[in-house]
Parts: structure tokens; C-alpha cells; sequence
């Protein structure tokens, strides 16, 4: 814990609140966050003062509050994380001469927040703005690896969850798992035309101080045709995929993560396969 411990638990119950889907009762909280009951309590009425939380006095439940939503506003209006990833994405260019871009999990789609194109290469689907579904891109399946299996299986509860462009990428969980589990043991994620005929991408996570991927960073290159060889051959494609998890790393470190394989994180507890 910090060298400010009520700072350090505010802050844990204010994440444990924003990673859930709706208000959560005391004693889940008090649990979930490793604190007395009483303790609990008395961060949240601080915190319900100060307009962070909301008390549902009906339902015997707290929320995320107005002021966490300015909170939050903010961190969107000044963009921190496309400030702070924009050179990486430019050396990362520089350093491969492929189109780069960075892309954040929103619900099953992944939102594209920052491109960095390679002179001479075409303009692609991932422009900033784009969101694209998250099993089917290299940038989703990093994210998705880095998930707790809890989560991967929330997101993804049955088939019609699964979207399709193109006819091929995994339809069930079980088949994302396995795309999911080999991702987690080469170390980055790879996708072959199933976004853009044509296009493959390789990507890599970025993560948090909880080992809790925050982005997936990309590159993106130009094969013949579907289902033929690339461009890029197979020992040009293990170098891209060493240099974006170098990437990813630098990035993960000025975010305040620590870089390395996200199943050897302590971010969650013992980390199961999706």
C-alpha cells in the first residue's frame, strides 16, 4: 500500500465501482477491496459527500457519482494516453516503415484513437474514430488476452455476440479462447484478412499498474492476395512482432505498468485462461 493508505483504499473502491455494471451493496465492496466493513463505510459516505459516489438508500447499494463522471470527462478531453502514445506510435513507424495505430476496448468493439500512417502506405480501415469489432482485430485480441476469463466470458455470452465481416475469425467463445490462448503464448496477437481482405496486423497490449490492459498497439501491413503468403516473410513477421511488444512495453511502462507477459502479472489473482 502507499505511503497514504485512506488515498490508496478511496482509490481501489473507486476502480472496483467503475469496473462494475451497476451499483454494488457494502459488503461486496468491503470484501472485494480487502477492507473493514467499517472502514468501507466510511470512505464511501467521504466519498458520497464529495459527489464521487451515490448511496441507493433502497436498495442498499452504491455508485459511481457525478463527480466521476467529471473525472472521467476529463480524462477524455486532454486525451493523456494518445499524448503519451503518439511518439512510440511514431517511432514504431520509423523502426518498421508500417502503419501504426493505437485502439482502446469499448464494450465488444475496439475504438482506434491514434494512427500513425507509414509514408508511401495506403490509408487504412483503422482511422481515429473507427471502432471495429474487438475478436477480430490483432489490437482486440491483445486487449481480450490480457482480460480475466470472467470478463472475456461477460463480454462474449453467446454466438450473436460474435460479429461477422468477412466469413472467417472465432463464432463461439471456445474457439476465441483458443485464439486468445495462443496469443497469450506467442506473447502478441496476429490477424490475417479478417478485417480488410488483403491487410494482416500484429499488435501487442499495453497495461496498467494492475497488469489491466489499457490499449493494443498495431501494425499494419499489405499481403498479395487472401490466403497467400504476405509480403512480409516469416522471419520479417517475428521481427515486427519483437519490435511492436517494444512498443508495447514503452508504452506500458509511461502509463506507470510494468512490462511483461500479462500471465505473469499479479493483476487480478492466479490468472485463468479465457
Amino acid at each position: 500500500m502507499g505511503q497514504v493508505p485512506a488515498a490508496t483504499r478511496t482509490l481501489r473502491v473507486l476502480r472496483f465501482l467503475a469496473s462494475q455494471p451497476e451499483p454494488v451493496a457494502l459488503e461486496r465492496i468491503a470484501r472485494t477491496c480487502a477492507l473493514p466493513r467499517s472502514t468501507a463505510y466510511h470512505l464511501l459516505t467521504a466519498m458520497v459527500e464529495e459527489g464521487f459516489v451515490v448511496h441507493l438508500a433502497d436498495e442498499h447499494r452504491f455508485g459511481l457519482g457525478i463527480a466521476a463522471f467529471e473525472v472521467g470527462s476529463g480524462f477524455s478531453r486532454q486525451e493523456p494516453l494518445q499524448r503519451i502514445s503518439r511518439r512510440t506510435l511514431t517511432d514504431l513507424v520509423d523502426r518498421t516503415g508500417r502503419t501504426a495505430h493505437l485502439a482502446v476496448l469499448h464494450g465488444r468493439d475496439v475504438l482506434y484513437v491514434v494512427e500513425e500512417r507509414a509514408p508511401g502506405r495506403p490509408p487504412l480501415v483503422t482511422d481515429v474514430g473507427v471502432r471495429l469489432p474487438a475478436h477480430l482485430t490483432a489490437s482486440g485480441r491483445a486487449i481480450l488476452s490480457a482480460l480475466p476469463a470472467a470478463q472475456v466470458r461477460a463480454l462474449y455470452p453467446d454466438t450473436s455476440a460474435f460479429v461477422d465481416r468477412h466469413g472467417t475469425g472465432p463464432r463461439t467463445l471456445s474457439a476465441l479462447r483458443a485464439v486468445l490462448s495462443e496469443t497469450r503464448r506467442r506473447g502478441y496477437a496476429t490477424e490475417h484478412g479478417e478485417v480488410t481482405p488483403g491487410l494482416a496486423s500484429v499488435a501487442a497490449p499495453v497495461l496498467d499498474h494492475n497488469a489491466h490492459p489499457v490499449a493494443g498497439i498495431a501494425v499494419t501491413y499489405q499481403v498479395r492476395e487472401p490466403g497467400s503468403e504476405s509480403e512480409v516473410g516469416h522471419a520479417e513477421a517475428t521481427d515486427l512482432a519483437t519490435e511492436i511488444r517494444r512498443a508495447a512495453a514503452t508504452l506500458t511502462t509511461r502509463v506507470g505498468g510494468a512490462p511483461g507477459h500479462p500471465e505473469s502479472a499479479p493483476a487480478h489473482g492466479p490468472r485463468r485462461s479465457p
